[in-house]
């Protein structure tokens, strides 16, 4: 495996709907890095995001999925996703803030 830095991590924000809702509940959804763990991801967060303390890391791959373009195949790239929840004492990421 790579050695990841932890801005290497978390690659971007996922705005959705649902995860919009789920901030809520204090949990923020992120795209990561395929061969982050749980433990990379809950450094990265906590490290990128002064004053937070991540309670627990939820994560789930996407394989990529095959297209077709006029007699061409082809395959998206394979994704990561990443559900961070916070603990009740821990500060808010700002990030998400205006949404």
């Amino acid at each position: 495996m790579a050695d990841l830095k932890y801005y290497d991590i978390i690659l971007k924000p996922v705005v959705t709907e649902k995860s919009m809702e789920v901030m809520a509940d204090r949990k923020y959804t992120f795209l990561v890095h395929p061969e982050a763990t749980k433990t990379q991801v809950k450094e990265a967060v906590e490290k990128m995001f002064e004053g937070t303390k991540v309670e627990k890391v939820n994560t789930m791959n996407n394989i990529g999925k095959v297209k077709r373009r006029g007699m061409t195949f082809g395959k998206t790239a394979k994704t990561k996703k990443a559900i961070v929840k916070l603990t009740e004492g821990s500060k808010e990421i700002d990030f998400f803030e205006g949404m």
